[in-house]
């Protein structure tokens, strides 16, 4: 495809031009297939939307609520990822307190293995914990701390798991943490008793509970007669990641952070595992179905089918006065991993609303085909964007409406256009079928809100 349509626009005008590098990696929708450049490092000066290796780790880990989180390392990154997800627990909230070392300069030259002993020690007396993740950062690679060799001492004085979670900043990006989240749990997984385990149970992996929705799916696979043995992470407990390895089935849902894991259990337990979505009633059905096809049982389906109708018939009426007053309006969405864009693309037109701009952090080709044919001709299609041409694509596609994170949220702002929060900073539960209803009532107050005609592209539209 000839990218230079996308470097104009007679209906805006945006005057921002892609970088060279970036060129393969940005695609149109229409008669020929989508062929993008994904799974490259970010370029240089782009400005990339992605975190590093330890943001991506420390936001795997974070919902485990009854381990002690030690960052190894300045203050800085202790304060870059406290209570950076909005997981909710229904115990203990000792995963929320966000525990540094507070490496300074004196700890580069000497190193910081005393200190990070002491630490632990201290806060295992003082806390109890069940478990101890300790987040290496880019100064402990550089500086050379045997982390590994603390942890072992201190798990053998202390008789708890002492995990160490190789995320030097350095190694890649925030992909690159979510694998080193999952070679850590999997110290966890096989070392805890299966005894009572259901055949018909299953593991959650890939939720974080935010605003307490893996409660609600929890109790979807329940009513229809499907144990859940562990939550992975949303409300995780260790003892429960420890025997996750007898559950007959792994339901992944961010397939971008948890994938490592469920194809390790695999390899490791044989666990088969699914890949589902929990956004919007197509996803959430399928989600549901998927779990009883594979356990082949009529009454699982049953079940299934009569929890289904029950919760459709509860917020289909107020989706369908939604879908008349959003119909016709356009969308931006940005997204983690390209799995919850399927979702929301979906999603959004359920809600009569058409995706002008998709993209993601971390998908791949076979993702971006997808996505491709989901989506209708002309929405531009973006891998590992940046502000600027987010801003570009916003502009000349004259969206209504911006779906990402808080890093997106002063884009869109900036440009007069209506924001919804769909990460982890969130506080509205926007999984399942409520969860849907939740996310058309902020979509329309998001887009009706009377501050967008104060604006000048309003203005300049009109």
């Amino acid at each position: 495809m000839d990218l230079s349509i996308l470097d104009s626009s007679p209906r805006t005008g945006s005057g921002i031009s892609l970088l060279e590098g970036r060129r393969e990696q940005v695609a149109e929708t229409g008669d020929a297939p989508v062929d993008m450049a994904c799974g490259l490092a970010s370029l240089a000066g782009a400005v990339s939307q992605r975190a590093c290796v330890f943001c991506g780790s420390r936001v795997v880990l974070y919902p485990v609520a009854d381990a002690v989180h030690i960052v190894h390392g300045p203050i800085g990154c202790a304060a870059y990822t406290w209570d950076i997800r909005g997981s909710l627990s229904s115990g203990p909230e000792l995963h929320r307190l966000s525990f540094s070392t507070d490496l300074r300069e004196k700890d580069v030259i000497y190193g910081g293995e005393k200190k990070l002993k002491a630490a632990l020690l201290e806060l295992i007396r003082e806390h109890n914990p069940n478990a101890a993740f300790i987040y290496s950062t880019c100064i402990v690679g550089i500086i050379g701390d045997d982390v590994e060799a603390v942890c072992r001492s201190v798990e053998k004085e202390a008789g708890i798991p002492v995990i160490p979670v190789h995320s030097e900043g350095f190694k890649g990006s925030k992909k690159d943490g979510y694998s080193a989240a999952c070679k850590a749990l999997m110290q966890l997984v096989g070392t805890g008793d299966t005894k009572g385990i259901s055949p018909i149970s299953l593991n959650i992996l890939g939720d974080f509970n935010l605003a307490g929705e893996i409660w609600m799916i929890k109790q979807y696979y329940e009513r229809m007669g499907v144990d859940v043995v562990a939550t992975v992470t949303g409300d995780g407990r260790v003892a429960d990641i420890q025997r996750s390895h007898g559950a007959a089935l792994n339901v992944v849902q961010c397939s971008g952070s948890m994938i490592h894991l469920a194809r390790a259990m695999k390899e490791e337990h044989g666990i088969p595992f699914l890949r589902v979505s929990y956004f919007g009633v197509e996803d959430m059905s399928r989600a549901l179905y998927d779990v009883a096809d594979h356990f082949g049982l009529q009454s699982l389906h049953d079940n299934a089918a009569e929890l289904i109708r029950e919760e459709v018939a509860e917020v289909m009426p107020r989706l369908r006065d939604l879908r008349e007053k959003l119909k016709g309006k356009r969308a931006a969405v940005y997204t983690g991993g390209a799995f919850k864009a399927f979702s929301l693309v979906r999603s959004l037109r359920m809600l009569g609303m058409v995706t002008a701009v998709a993209g993601s952090q971390t998908g791949n080709k076979d993702d971006y085909k997808e996505l491709a044919e989901l989506c209708d001709p002309g929405t531009v299609l973006l891998d590992d964007t940046n502000p600027l041409e987010l801003a570009k694509y916003i502009q000349e596609k004259d969206v209504d409406l911006f779906i990402g994170g808080v890093k997106e949220r002063p884009t869109a702002y900036k440009l007069g256009v209506a924001f919804c929060d769909h990460n982890h900073e969130r506080k509205i539960a926007l999984a399942g079928f409520k969860g849907l209803l939740n996310f058309a009532e902020e979509v329309y107050a998001s887009v009706s809100s009377p501050v967008w005609n104060l604006v000048p592209r309003r203005a300049e539209r009109s």
